[in-house]
């Protein structure tokens, strides 16, 4: 809690906007057009910390030695294809609605790439 307050002096007191430093003498708002002195501001030490977790996290990036879905191999299921009739597809499920209702199926079509959902 003491951090945010600390960092406080970046932001827009009206709005919680980023302040732009516009000159020596002021920053303002890019939103609501509020200035600041910027004496306030000018000195401050500005850090934050990112884990490498977080990076992973937004980017989608998985550890060496973690299967993701792409790496494993996916279950087949004895179903013609709609769209060229081979004989198997590989299928996920996901909960997509509530959790009394059931699950939605997703299938390929590991011949022609063709997907559709049955649920």
């Amino acid at each position: 809690m003491q951090k945010s307050r600390e960092s406080g002096f970046l932001f827009c007191s009206m709005c919680s906007t980023m302040l732009v430093l516009k000159s020596s003498k002021y920053a303002e708002c890019p939103l609501c057009k509020t200035t600041r002195n910027a004496q306030e501001i000018v000195g401050k030490d500005i850090s934050y910390v990112v884990s490498d977790e977080d990076i992973r996290r937004e980017l989608g990036i998985s550890l060496f030695g973690e299967k993701t879905q792409e790496d494993t191999e996916l279950p087949k299921i004895k179903k013609a294809c709609e769209k060229c009739q081979h004989p198997e597809l590989v299928y996920t499920t996901r909960q997509t609605r509530s959790a009394d209702e059931g699950q939605t199926t997703y299938y390929t079509c590991p011949n022609c790439g063709h997907r559709f959902t049955e649920g």
